[in-house]
């Protein structure tokens, strides 16, 4: 298995990173904080990597921060949670307000994400509250709000791209960023847009 990557971040986008060691680059699956904490490109990264191999799949799933992996290796550990649900999951909620929600029992605020239905709220609840609330490592973990200074517009459509790549079909992708748009204005980053709109779905 392959625990992180140290290299050069060669591309990012709200869902996805590059990183170049010695001349190979690495496509990592990202969730929206480590997106929203990495360097520029050509600048070095290290991203704490999980290796999930299927048949028909070999996929590599990185994070900035190692308190975010070990929340997401819990996750996925549920049965129903896939590693796509898992990134998303973190993507629509900070390790500290997933730790929380899990901790205190807040079966509505899990099942809130999308993909997450009830059922599947319930077990992440009841299966990972006692790990989480043993592992003091962990409790002060936060995710801190990196905004970017790029045109709104282009905001709107890398979240566009993010968010079709989360599973949402593109026409209401659309829609629900305007209507998120004409609620909150022009002028959230990318993170704020897909987090929105991770919610509202």
């Amino acid at each position: 298995m392959i625990a992180y990557i140290d290299g050069t971040l060669a591309y990012k986008d709200p869902t996805l990173a590059i990183l170049d060691v010695h001349g190979i680059g690495y496509e990592v699956k990202i969730s929206l904080a480590t997106y929203s904490k990495l360097p520029a490109e050509s600048e070095k990264a290290k991203l704490y990597t999980y290796q999930h191999i299927k048949e028909d799949a070999n996929a590599l799933y990185g994070f900035l921060d190692p308190n975010e992996k070990a929340l997401f290796m819990h996750l996925i550990s549920v049965s129903g949670i896939g590693p796509g649900t898992g990134i998303v999951m973190v993507s629509s909620m900070s390790v500290g307000e997933i730790r929380h929600a899990i901790v205190s029992e807040d079966v509505r605020s899990i099942q809130s994400i999308k993909g997450v239905g009830p059922k599947t709220a319930q077990r992440v609840v009841l299966e990972l509250k006692d790990r989480l609330r043993k592992d003091e490592l962990l409790a002060k973990a936060g995710v801190d709000t990196v905004p970017l200074a790029k045109a709104h517009n282009t905001n709107r459509s890398e979240a566009l791209a993010a968010l079709v790549t989360l599973g949402f079909a593109r026409t209401a992708a659309e829609k629900t960023l305007d209507t998120i748009q004409h609620k909150h204005g022009n002028e959230l980053s990318v993170e704020e847009l897909i987090k929105f709109a991770l919610k509202t779905h």
